[in-house]
């Protein structure tokens, strides 16, 4: 592992890529960011998902309708777990309470359902902001569709609280094909989840990092990029860059001294 400092490595950047799908919104501030700063900033999500199969999902013996209130944390969950619904010929009866993650979870699920006519409960961001609905409907059995690959504040919490919860493998989070980035250098790579940091890996096994800098956002994620023995350089959120686009910027100012 290399002890360079991150402050010997404040060379000029030029290119970052997000490992993230490219931002539909054109006022996106990776856009602005990359014309306020003349960069080339490109999107390829590292990490891609897989739908479980009906057979698959009936080995975990789940019975849907047993359960009374179901937890979305994302709209990959969301979409897979009412394919399922749809394949296994399941409909949501009307009293069916949805606990979303975030206001943008909860307007995605109006694909599926009319919101209007059912109880929602709908945090901030986080799945912390969700823990104070949960204590108040104790009595609900939760459904929680997920990844292979989740955070434990849910289960941890459930278990803790003694609250009945069950736990369905949806889909499975794997990383994607970039054997096509192979010979392309980036100044940045900016990185979300620790799936990402092993995407990398997985594909590049013989990955140097020279003056190629790391940005990653979230604990988790700041963690694999150390456990990789990788330099991390650039970390989000911080006091005074609670976004990737803020920390992004207060770094390409040192870097390229503007």
């Amino acid at each position: 592992m290399t002890t360079k400092s991150t402050k010997d490595r404040l060379n000029q950047v030029k290119s970052i890529l997000v490992s993230q799908p490219k931002p539909t919104d054109e006022k996106s501030p990776y856009f602005q960011l990359a014309e306020k700063y003349n960069l080339k900033i490109d999107f390829r999500p590292f990490i891609q998902v897989e739908p479980v199969s009906v057979k698959d999902f009936r080995r975990q013996k789940i019975d849907i309708l047993k359960h009374t209130a179901i937890i979305f944390t994302s709209r990959n969950a969301i979409d897979h777990f009412f394919t399922i619904c749809k394949e296994l010929k399941v409909e949501m009866p009307a009293d069916m309470k949805y606990f979303c993650i975030s206001d943008q979870t909860a307007h995605y699920l109006q694909k599926y359902i009319v919101i209007r006519k059912r109880k929602l409960y709908v945090g901030q961001k986080t799945a912390s902001d969700l823990f104070d609905y949960f204590k108040k409907h104790k009595s609900e059995k939760y459904l929680f569709p997920c990844s292979d690959i989740r955070k434990d504040e849910i289960p941890e919490y459930m278990a803790k609280n003694n609250i009945s919860y069950t736990e369905a493998i949806i889909y499975h989070t794997v990383a994607a094909d970039l054997s096509d980035l192979r010979d392309i250098k980036y100044d940045i790579l900016a990185f979300f989840s620790p799936s990402g940091i092993k995407s990398l890996k997985q594909n590049f096994p013989d990955f140097k990092q020279n003056n190629t800098r790391i940005a990653a956002f979230g604990p988790t994620t700041a963690k694999e990029v150390r456990d990789q023995n990788l330099i991390l350089d650039i970390e989000a959120p911080m006091p005074n860059a609670p976004s990737m686009t803020g920390a992004l910027e207060l770094y390409i100012k040192k870097a390229n001294n503007l």
